[in-house]
């Protein structure tokens, strides 16, 4: 918004002032945040600033965007917490060293300071219709979900911010488009020139439903290792490989209107995601990484090799039941659903699958067993 006015901020030759802003809502940032953040990487390096706006302040009162309801707000300690997290992140991709291309400041700045009556004022400047136009608030409305005043003012907000910061130009994913409008509007408003808008495609997540999102944990975390990046790649659903390539990866539009074509004609999606995968884990941990991890998941997915690098458990004497084990060493699903899996041959013991879940496991002091849960999950005894 629009293609003219970017095209001359780019010929006015001057120093661009780029606002990225984050709520700290989680400790971690995931790849699609990482799309924009490339695209500033590309400023960067022709000389442009890139402000990273923590919003320490609006974290505390939430962003409705794409919420069905209100959200918990976290402390401020935890907002602390997680903005140090925020910042390491951004730190794989953007220049943070070099105080002429990066700067970070926290929108706290202004609105701890400010009195009440110019936020009024502020309020004043725009009406209840044109925020309630949004539709996640017609939505909510429609559904006979309640809307906080808060939520309803959170655009203004992050409006002014643009304002504080005096920003030239922001890259954000479509959905907050509403909500950056509203800064061209208080910029322009303010006498400046308003910021120029470009928004970028968000895909779908692991699920193929939602946005990539640490709450539904359906996402690829900046942070993630080379093996975790791989294995959830290798579970996207097939329809969101090529979307995938186009977004998250340098792979040449020509190789990937190939693959495409090749899927269309009959390509088995599993090889076209396995070059999604390298591509991804290329891009942040090297291809190094990205050969080794594709060798290691073919042999231990194709050919049913058990990974020499298997995290080891150990067991006291007398054994544990195999619910138990199981659960102690794969907290993050539940008894019933690791039930299942037991009753349904799915957790094998030296390539056996145990037969119940209080089938009594011990270990074998003249050899180490292989204790395999599910396909992706394996441990050594």
């Amino acid at each position: 918004m629009s293609l003219e006015e970017f095209r001359a901020l780019l010929a006015s030759g001057r120093k661009l002032k780029i606002k990225f802003g984050a709520d700290v809502t989680a400790g971690s940032l995931h790849i699609g945040h990482a799309v924009n953040l490339w695209m500033m990487r590309e400023m960067q390096e022709r000389g442009h600033m890139v402000q990273f706006l923590v919003g320490d302040f609006t974290t505390g009162i939430g962003d409705p965007t794409g919420r069905d309801g209100a959200r918990v707000p976290p402390t401020r300690k935890e907002i602390e917490r997680d903005a140090e997290a925020f910042l390491r992140q951004v730190g794989r991709v953007l220049i943070t060293d070099d105080p002429e291309l990066f700067e970070a400041r926290r929108n706290s700045e202004w609105w701890d300071k400010m009195p009440l009556g110019d936020f009024l004022g502020l309020l004043g400047a725009t009406n209840v219709g044109r925020l309630l136009s949004r539709d996640m608030f017609r939505g909510r409305m429609d559904a006979g979900r309640e809307i906080r005043t808060h939520e309803l003012v959170y655009p203004v907000l992050q409006g002014w911010d643009s304002v504080a910061l005096g920003s030239d130009l922001t890259i954000v994913g479509s959905d907050q488009l509403f909500n950056e409008s509203m800064g061209r509007f208080f910029q322009e408003r303010s006498g400046r020139k308003p910021q120029v808008i470009v928004t970028t495609r968000i895909t779908p997540g692991l699920d193929g439903v939602r946005k990539q999102s640490k709450t539904l944990g359906n996402f690829i975390g900046m942070d993630d290792g080379p093996r975790e990046m791989f294995g959830k790649a290798m579970s996207l659903p097939d329809a969101l490989i090529v979307p995938w390539l186009e977004v998250y990866t340098t792979v040449p539009t020509g190789r990937i209107g190939e693959l495409k074509a090749a899927l269309g004609d009959g390509m088995n999606p599993r090889d076209a995601k396995a070059e999604l995968a390298r591509a991804i884990v290329g891009r942040w941990h090297g291809e190094g990484a990205a050969v080794a991890e594709a060798a290691w998941f073919d042999g231990t997915f194709s050919r049913g090799d058990f990974p020499d690098d298997a995290p080891v458990a150990e067991l006291a004497p007398g054994g544990t039941g195999a619910l138990d084990l199981c659960a102690s060493l794969d907290p993050g699903s539940s008894r019933s659903e690791l039930r299942r899996l037991i009753e349904n041959g799915a957790v094998t013991l030296d390539g056996r699958p145990l037969e119940r879940a209080d089938e009594r496991i011990h270990a074998d002091p003249a050899r180490e067993r292989r204790l395999r849960i599910g396909r992706k999950r394996f441990f050594r005894i």
